[in-house]
């Protein structure tokens, strides 16, 4: 039975992002709730305990009200100032990322595309300020010179593609 509950896991939430497509092909889907501070505030659903297994050291906030987080806090173990940036960068980068749909998926990709790729620049720029491995130090360089060049490519379809 154990080796099937991963089966199940899998199978329900496919049953319920089935349900919920067809709640929004129909036009019965609540409507989306606005991001709420903090990273954690994108990431619906998730269980305190998975908060703090991906972010140790730092606190999973309570739940404001039904569906909500607060932003994530220190916890009593010291926050090391690398985590304190990834923490950062990954916030502004969900945050970002939260845009206004406009139904053109070519228009709608490039502008969530862009604070995606922002983010993994920030993430890499922690990289060289707080790592030290050579190997992920020049991962992190050529990850900021192709995201760079992937924004302005981004921004360039932006420009030349008709406004919604």
């Amino acid at each position: 039975m154990t080796r099937l509950a991963p089966v199940f896991g899998l199978a329900a939430g496919l049953a319920t992002l089935a349900a919920a497509s067809v709640a929004m092909a129909q036009g019965t889907a609540p409507p989306p709730q606005p991001a709420q501070p903090g990273m954690m505030g994108q990431m619906p659903g998730m269980q305190p305990h998975m908060q703090q297994r991906m972010m140790p050291g730092v606190q999973a906030p309570a739940a404001t009200g039904p569906h909500q987080h607060g932003a994530a806090v220190p916890g009593p173990a010291a926050v090391s100032s690398s985590t304190a940036a990834f923490v950062a960068a990954n916030e502004t980068m969900h945050r970002d990322m939260a845009i206004t749909y406009t139904g053109d998926a070519d228009r709608d990709f490039a502008a969530s595309m862009i604070p995606h790729h922002q983010g993994a620049i920030d993430m890499a720029r922690v990289v060289l300020e707080h790592g030290r491995d050579p190997a992920v130090r020049a991962i992190a360089n050529t990850v900021i010179r192709e995201q760079q060049r992937e924004i302005a490519e981004l921004r360039a379809i932006l420009a030349r593609l008709p406004a919604r």
